[in-house]
């Protein structure tokens, strides 16, 4: 398939990013425009209370291929995303964060496996070999670590980075999934990895480049323990055949 050929839907959650959504849009739209690919930017607002509506709304009125999701009230970036991807028209689905801490310039990366067919997700990964990751606050890095020996032990063991904000999608595997998830908070990576599991749906891990950004809004130590929550939640979840999968896909056999 050439990038003539391809159609891209970007999902951008987004929460109070008046500062940060503009910048990230403008690099994104500028890459796709300079290799020529047919795309959709979806700003999906997350029950904001600041002017990112009011932003994300200048700028689709500059640019006809952005379209504004607002939704209300703020119900968690799983929410977001899921309510972007269900509404994405693109034949790859790429979930980026407001804050642009992986360039737009990493996605052709990701795209590669599901072009030639190897996987149905690519997941942007800060841990892989050769990733270029910036150099992270010490308690962040520790909680990302503390994060991943729990995830590591019951979802989606094997994989090095599941809370990366850079995921793509084949169409089908994103209508596949976020049908299906339920996590509305951070935790919603988790599930949609381990749904991807249960589903056998080949996810290929990225090493990509990525920057801190220092205004990031994740509260430590009440995060760890909503994300530990949620995890043992899904687990639970797809124990007990919450997603509605077929007997042998629930347990693997």
């Amino acid at each position: 398939m050439s990038s003539s050929d391809l159609t891209l839907s970007v999902v951008i959650p987004a929460f109070n990013e008046e500062q940060r959504l503009g910048p990230t849009i403008e690099e994104l739209a500028a890459f796709l425009d300079g290799h020529g690919w047919a795309y959709e930017i979806l700003v999906v607002d997350d029950g904001s209370t600041d002017g990112t509506v009011a932003l994300a709304h200048r700028i689709a009125a500059l640019r006809p291929a952005v379209r504004v999701l607002a939704t209300a009230p703020n119900r968690g970036k799983g929410h977001a995303v899921r309510v972007g991807m269900l509404a994405a028209k693109g034949a790859f689905v790429l979930m980026t964060d407001a804050d642009g801490s992986t360039p737009a310039s990493e996605l052709p990366r990701l795209l590669r496996p599901l072009l030639l067919g190897r996987a149905a997700i690519a997941i942007g990964s800060r841990y892989a070999p050769g990733a270029t990751p910036a150099d992270q606050p010490q308690w962040r890095r520790l909680w990302s670590r503390l994060a991943n020996v729990f995830i590591q032990r019951t979802l989606v063991p094997g994989v090095r980075d599941t809370q990366c904000g850079f995921k793509v999608f084949t169409a089908q595997a994103a209508r596949e999934l976020f049908s299906r998830a339920t996590v509305d908070g951070w935790a919603f990576d988790l599930e949609v990895l381990a749904l991807a599991r249960r589903l056998r749906l080949r996810v290929a891990e990225i090493p990509v480049a990525w920057k801190d950004d220092r205004r990031s809004r994740v509260r430590p130590w009440r995060d760890l323990w909503n994300v530990i929550h949620e995890a043992a939640t899904i687990k639970r979840n797809l124990d007990r055949g919450v997603y509605g999968l077929p007997f042998a896909q629930r347990f693997g056999t």
